[in-house]
């Protein structure tokens, strides 16, 4: 190639030459490396759409990118071999180049399984424990190892530095009093990223599980390394730091299973015929489709002087249907209960009092008698 390139090069000045070779060594190995990946890729993208499972399609997608990249470095490298100049050139770029790719291939095959798996956790369904447990962990972990891979990844491009090189050996010689100096600064960093490890092994919380925190209740979007994001009842987000699970105490309705039990306080008049209003509040539960056959029943718990406390226990497969059904049977039974038997609805009951008539007794008229004249002698006293 480069004596066909010196044909045309006349009186052109000695770098100028060797600047027009590399550039066309370089465009010529850079076209027949994507010919090659265009090739490759498409017999691929064929024979994953023709299997059945989707994972090689993912696989395929997302090494698409980054093998681009990694078959035009592969081109530049094979025509530097062959042209001086565009080797001296590469040979002082490779060194951050070449790892750069390779880290990003192995992050995108990372991200591939990771996706593959996702695949079967499916969440949607009424019994989701174990793929909320599954997708939950994959979470953590890939975030993880995404951390690990890109550490790693520009620590070798840092490496290729000869000064960076000499600082890197002279810290691990003095390893000892850098752990401790980066772990005294870096303490809150590593504090957290320790709780996101904690959190894939021990398991507090799962994508999608309804919690309790700082007072709001919400589900489980997203688990980050060092914090964690949940979606509240009214399209809000709160932040949660992941050491706050492990530290703090908080509720989590679907740690088990996504089955719930959940009540609905009646305070009625002590009148209240009982039997009506169970047979009715049967009737209403089983015809709701958000109940899940568990468990229904109407019992009295409490009693003051003014009302009955009557409890409605109802049971649903996960927390929207509770709180639904919850709020449909409370609406049903009181619309009921002022159809049919408005006795029911407490009042305050004040019992009139009869007026007091006060007959004088004959002591009382001389009592009150004696005590007229007194005054009137009084008055009639000279002075």
């Amino acid at each position: 190639m480069a004596d066909w390139i010196e044909q045309f090069t006349g009186a052109i000045p000695a770098w100028t030459e060797q600047l027009i070779i590399a550039g066309v060594a370089a465009m010529v190995g850079i076209a027949i490396a994507l010919i090659a990946h265009r090739i490759l890729f498409r017999v691929l993208r064929k024979v994953a759409h023709s299997s059945e499972s989707e994972a090689d399609d993912i696989l395929v997608k997302r090494l698409a990118r980054p093998a681009r990249y990694s078959f035009v470095a592969l081109g530049i490298a094979y025509a530097a071999r062959e042209t001086p100049a565009l080797d001296v050139a590469w040979g002082k770029i490779s060194g951050f180049v070449m790892p750069a790719l390779l880290g990003w291939i192995v992050l995108a095959l990372m991200h591939s399984f990771v996706d593959a798996m996702m695949l079967r956790t499916d969440i949607s369904v009424i019994d989701n424990r174990n793929a909320r447990r599954r997708r939950t962990r994959l979470a953590i972990l890939s975030r993880i190892g995404t951390f690990l891979i890109v550490f790693v990844t520009v620590a070798l491009m840092l490496f290729a530095i000869p000064g960076v090189r000499q600082i890197g050996i002279t810290l691990m010689a003095s390893a000892g009093l850098a752990a401790l100096a980066v772990g005294a600064a870096a303490q809150p960093a590593l504090k957290a990223l320790i709780s996101g490890f904690q959190m894939a092994l021990t398991e507090p919380i799962s994508i999608d599980d309804v919690v309790i925190v700082e007072g709001e209740w919400g589900r489980i979007e997203d688990i980050r390394t060092t914090y964690v994001i949940v979606k509240i009842w009214d399209e809000r987000r709160l932040v949660v730091p992941s050491n706050k699970f492990l530290e703090n105490t908080f509720q989590n309705w679907t740690k088990t299973s996504s089955e719930l039990t959940g009540t609905v306080f009646l305070y009625l008049d002590h009148a209240t015929d009982i039997g009506p209003l169970r047979t009715e509040f049967e009737r209403q539960v089983t015809t709701d489709p958000r109940w899940d056959h568990r468990a229904q029943n109407v019992t009295i718990t409490g009693m003051n002087n003014e009302t009955l406390e009557v409890r409605l226990l109802m049971t649903a497969a996960n927390s929207g249907d509770l709180w639904d059904l919850r709020c449909a049977m409370r609406e049903k039974m009181l619309d009921w209960i002022r159809r049919t038997t408005p006795e029911a609805l407490v009042r305050r009951r004040t019992l009139p009092v009869a007026p007091v008539e006060l007959t004088p007794s004959a002591g009382m008229v001389e009592m009150v008698t004696s005590g007229v004249a007194a005054n009137d002698e009084e008055d009639h006293r000279p002075v």
